[in-house]
């Protein structure tokens, strides 16, 4: 007697919003070149000259055309990044848009109150200046770096059988980078620094490392049921 095959359909989750999201980011990324050809030429060249810096260091730039549509884009490669950390490391069980909306809302939340809890203690400190400054040479890095991931994120997401060690290394890159931004800052910003030693490691300490380990213990502890 044969015994009779039933085939189960498999049930594969559409990956089109994931393929809208990346087309957004990059044509974000050539609006930003064709609007502001000269700065984008000069922001291509941030992490072997200061020129960019030093050109766009007044504190106006931080909220131009310019740097709201890449801030944009680091949120959606970041929350890519943070989601295929989470699958590949068995946070959670798959990658979903449900769970990637949650991810993007909360990063976009984290680090809008940051900036503002940051100003409110910079104008405590009496170290506006430096603050403002920092924000948007951080906002400038890690604009880059999100930039640098995308074509990382799409080849992960898509490609679910990668190497974990390319997400370690990936990682390492970004703190390589966070590091070197603050070593920049520190070399510009020596003489301001010396004066207001105190203030600046307590702002280091309060709003640099404090709330990162806070989003990973919350996104590692709670996302993950």
């Amino acid at each position: 007697m044969t015994i009779p095959t039933i085939l189960q359909p498999r049930l594969l989750e559409s990956k089109d919003w994931a393929t809208f999201l990346f087309v957004l980011s990059f044509i974000l990324i050539a609006i930003a070149k064709t609007a502001f050809e000269t700065r984008f030429s000069d922001y291509l060249k941030i992490l072997v000259s200061d020129k960019y810096i030093k050109v766009y260091k007044d504190t106006s730039h931080l909220m131009s055309g310019f740097t709201i549509l890449l801030f944009i884009v680091q949120l959606i490669s970041f929350s890519f990044f943070i989601q295929i950390v989470l699958y590949k490391f068995g946070y959670v069980p798959t990658i979903e848009w449900i769970l990637y909306i949650r991810i993007i809302s909360f990063l976009a939340v984290f680090i809008l109150s940051k900036f503002l809890i940051e100003k409110i203690i910079a104008t405590a400190f009496n170290i506006e200046d430096f603050t403002e400054q920092f924000n948007l040479q951080k906002v400038s890095y890690r604009t880059y770096v999100s930039m640098l991931l995308l074509p990382f994120n799409i080849y992960l997401f898509y490609n679910e059988s990668s190497s974990n060690t390319l997400l370690i290394c990936i990682i390492c890159v970004i703190l390589a980078i966070n590091m070197y931004t603050y070593l920049v800052s520190l070399k510009i910003y020596q003489n301001l620094l010396i004066s207001k030693m105190f203030y600046f490691i307590l702002y280091l300490c309060a709003l640099e490392i404090a709330p990162y380990y806070f989003i990973y213990y919350l996104i590692t502890k709670n996302l993950a049921h």
